[in-house]
């Protein structure tokens, strides 16, 4: 895993404090994905993949 990401948490992460954190990570190919309690693992996708499956969880909670 590359080191120099620069890790985001996300704004619906419960307030940001403690370990409950989403965070994200993006390269010039690449998303990454990571809670903030286990850093050391993270999901890699690309741009299109990861908006697929947003896209597929906000058309299935209507």
């Amino acid at each position: 895993m590359d080191r120099t990401l620069r890790w985001q948490k996300s704004t619906y992460s419960d307030g940001g404090e403690g370990n409950t954190c989403v965070e994200l990570a993006a390269s010039p190919t690449h998303i990454h994905l990571r809670e903030s309690d286990t850093p050391a693992t993270a999901l890699t996708t690309t741009p299109a993949t990861l908006a697929q499956l947003l896209k597929g969880i906000r058309n299935s909670a209507l």
